[in-house]
């Protein structure tokens, strides 16, 4: 996994547009964060304020993100207004987003988080899990008790996620990655059943079970999410997978930085063990090894793989 990227997520028995609304509102960290205090409004979407993770204040700023299908925003920070260094992206997620159909209300938060290790400290380093948890746990109590909830409400689905750095440009991974026709090249677990297009077409799993694969591409302006849906027609059955991929000069807001992070988004039915599909989130890890395998290769990087699973900071 990789290790500068921090995943966050909790359902949350309130409504998306509620959950976006609040959200989008800085002066409201000041009730479910550990201690980031707005103290000054610098612009509409701008504050100054306190921090959980420094002595020092930080500059806020909030960036909407806009797509047909889910809430999104965007958390900036940094100690000077205007450059900033860390970057929060949120998901909003209806249940009807993750299982089409259900009756399920509410909505499925996923918060990500990315530290430059150019600049972290071993403070950030070592608190950022249990302080995003907590906070996400304050997050989801206020706004269940403002829906009327007593206790801490379950959703029936869980999330979990898979991140790998990928030392290749932006543009040489997306135009890999959203094309369903490399999917036999990097998918181990399927293979092609007919022509397959850019954009969908039909598989057949280990099983030899029918899956129609469909890929979207959704351009947020400074990296892309694309939606990844397999779907077994013998079983009524999706399994959704939306994936971010961010370039590390944005992730981190280090210009020097190289190549890109793929976070692959991934929902999980709680108490049922999955018979369909992926069964474990292994699965997913296992096909984002291949992905960068091959994008690496195809970058001319081919000492980066050895490394790991995570961006380091280049030899002096």
């Amino acid at each position: 996994m990789e290790k500068n990227t921090f995943a966050t997520s909790a359902y949350i028995a309130t409504s998306p547009e509620i959950a976006f609304d609040y959200l989008c509102s800085l002066k409201n960290l000041d009730e479910w964060t550990l201690f980031s205090r707005m103290i000054e409004q610098i612009d509409e979407n701008t504050w100054r304020g306190t921090a959980s993770g420094y002595q020092r204040d930080l500059f806020y700023h909030v960036r909407k993100i806009e797509n047909p299908l889910f809430f999104g925003i965007e958390w900036h920070c940094g100690f000077e207004y205007q450059k900033y260094f860390q970057v929060y992206p949120v998901l909003l997620f209806p249940p009807e987003y993750v299982e089409p159909g259900t009756d399920e209300k509410g909505v499925y938060f996923h918060w990500l988080s990315f530290v430059d290790p150019a600049r972290r400290t071993p403070m950030i380093m070592e608190g950022i899990h249990t302080v995003h948890t907590s906070e996400c746990r304050s997050l989801k109590a206020i706004l269940e008790r403002n829906a009327g909830e007593t206790q801490a409400a379950q959703g029936r689905y869980k999330i979990d996620t898979d991140t790998i750095y990928i030392d290749a440009p932006l543009d040489t991974a997306i135009a890999y990655l959203q094309d369903l026709r490399n999917l036999d090249e990097w998918a181990h677990l399927l293979r092609a059943d007919g022509e397959v297009s850019s954009e969908s077409g039909e598989f057949l799993d280990e099983y030899n079970q029918k899956v129609k694969v469909t890929f979207r591409t959704h351009d947020l302006k400074n990296y892309y999410l694309v939606e990844q849906d397999y779907f077994y027609p013998e079983y009524n059955f999706i399994q959704r997978s939306p994936v971010i991929l961010i370039p590390c000069a944005y992730a981190f807001g280090n210009s020097e930085a190289r190549g890109c992070i793929q976070h692959r988004i991934s929902f999980w039915e709680v108490g049922k063990a999955p018979r369909h599909g992926k069964l474990k989130v292994e699965d997913f890890g296992a096909e984002s090894m291949n992905i960068k395998r091959f994008l690496e290769a195809k970058a001319g990087n081919f000492d980066t793989f050895a490394r790991g699973m995570s961006y380091l900071l280049p030899s002096a």
